[in-house]
């Protein structure tokens, strides 16, 4: 028989909870370096990524009673990354740093490599700035003169910018996921409803 109140929390074992955790890592440790952290700034990009983490796992414990409010809350999470992955597009454009094309390689390279700690991410970016050392994309060239500063902030702001555009395309497949099931099966109130059917359908009457 169906159980009225199926499993739920199992937020961490999401792929979606795994990357926004990491990208509210990245953001903080980026915001520290090179946001002020004075700066109203660095409060919105790390309250958008601890949103985007908090609303997936507040979605999922919710899971079991509401699936409209999973469905809503998940939605918020996807919302709260796409606005940081506008703060980390203004970062470089206030800059004049290049936002790397969809087509960049090392767009590619980063979600290959799969980090999964903040630290793994810095490793990553250290080591595509000191290979830029010597070769500069000619969008990087053009916009400003290459220096250490500029090649580690261009790296680092491009490399949060792909995590969490990657977190955001995994939240709406998500969604999409959680609004086919809600479809084809209802919510609490449909669950309720077709448990108490079939229990009184195994009833059997009394035999005086």
């Amino acid at each position: 028989m169906e159980e009225l109140i199926p499993r739920f929390g199992g937020y961490r074992r999401l792929h979606s909870f795994q990357v926004a955790q990491l990208v509210y890592d990245v953001t903080v440790r980026f915001c520290d370096r090179y946001v002020g952290r004075r700066s109203r700034t660095h409060d919105q990009m790390v309250q958008a990524a601890r949103s985007g983490v908090q609303n997936i796992a507040e979605g999922s414990l919710a899971s079991a009673t509401s699936k409209k409010t999973e469905l809503k809350l998940t939605n918020v999470a996807r919302a709260s990354l796409g606005e940081l992955m506008h703060d980390y597009e203004d970062f470089l454009r206030q800059r004049r740093l290049p936002l790397w094309a969809c087509t960049d390689p090392r767009r590619k390279a980063l979600v290959a490599q799969r980090c999964s700690t903040a630290d793994e991410v810095a490793l990553w970016v250290r080591e595509v700035a000191t290979a830029a050392k010597s070769i500069q994309s000619m969008e990087s060239i053009q916009s400003i003169q290459s220096t250490p500063g500029t090649r580690y902030a261009e790296c680092s702001a491009n490399a949060g910018h792909v995590l969490t555009g990657v977190a955001f395309c995994l939240l709406d497949r998500q969604l999409k996921a959680l609004a086919r099931t809600f479809e084809r099966e209802g919510g609490f109130s449909e669950r309720m409803y077709r448990i108490r059917t079939e229990q009184r359908s195994t009833e059997r009457p009394r035999s005086w």
